[in-house]
């Protein structure tokens, strides 16, 4: 069975333009084009992946993957017109897995897209492995086959490539993942050209663990450390 995208786009062309590609790459696609007619086209038939661009009528792109995520976590990838960090802060705090900004290439959609669901299709078959070893660092846990994290008594709730981010770097506690490494074992990427998504995507994670439990390695990437010490 095809997968099933939603594609939320309130300029006509461009939610054509990319629904169109979409379909040319074998994907069952529905067009949204409000906040409103988004968060129920989600309710009545509940996607794979939804595409979702930020600047909406009715409610924004940010109200969308707000109330979507309350009912049933949906992979959200959220395309944004102003390559702003703190916009990209909040759609990745409201769960948002991943975005680009306009204007984008359809191949680098397709990309992302393409990874977003393998890793999607991942983490169930890591879930259904029974040996896999919950990881522990202090007061942290990370549970890689119940796909949860405890800091603490308190559960933390993360976006499946948050999840993903922060048990690349538990693995291996002290070490230093590098920003290329990161993108090949979590977005699946072979080349270096999201950097970017990799720093934005640990601020966010930061904001939920806590600033102290992360390290940056200037010019290089990110170590997990201890931040109960």
């Amino acid at each position: 069975m095809s997968k099933r995208l939603l594609v939320v786009e309130d300029e006509p062309l461009i939610n054509q333009a990319v629904s169109d590609r979409l379909r040319a790459e074998g994907y069952a696609v529905r067009q949204a084009f409000s906040g409103p007619e988004a968060v129920a086209a989600v309710e009545s038939e509940t996607p794979d992946v939804v595409i979702l661009d930020v600047m909406l009528p009715g409610f924004d792109g940010i109200e969308v993957c707000r109330r979507i995520q309350a009912r049933t976590p949906v992979p959200v990838l959220m395309l944004t017109a102003r390559d702003d960090e703190s916009d990209i802060l909040v759609g990745l705090g409201v769960g948002a897995d991943d975005y680009l900004t306009k204007p984008f290439r359809m191949r680098e959609l397709v990309a992302r897209i393409h990874a977003l669901l393998r890793r999607v299709e991942r983490a169930r078959e890591l879930a259904q492995v029974q040996t896999a070893v919950p990881l522990r660092l202090g007061i942290l846990t990370v549970d890689p086959a119940a796909r949860r994290v405890h800091l603490g008594g308190n559960e933390i709730h993360l976006t499946p490539t948050e999840f993903d981010l922060l048990a690349s770097l538990a693995a291996a506690p002290g070490t230093v993942a590098t920003r290329e490494r990161l993108l090949e074992e979590v977005w699946g990427w072979a080349d270096a050209s999201g950097t970017r998504t990799v720093d934005s995507h640990v601020k966010a994670l930061r904001a939920k663990v806590g600033p102290a439990w992360i390290r940056t390695v200037h010019g290089v990437g990110y170590a997990l450390e201890d931040g109960s010490r």
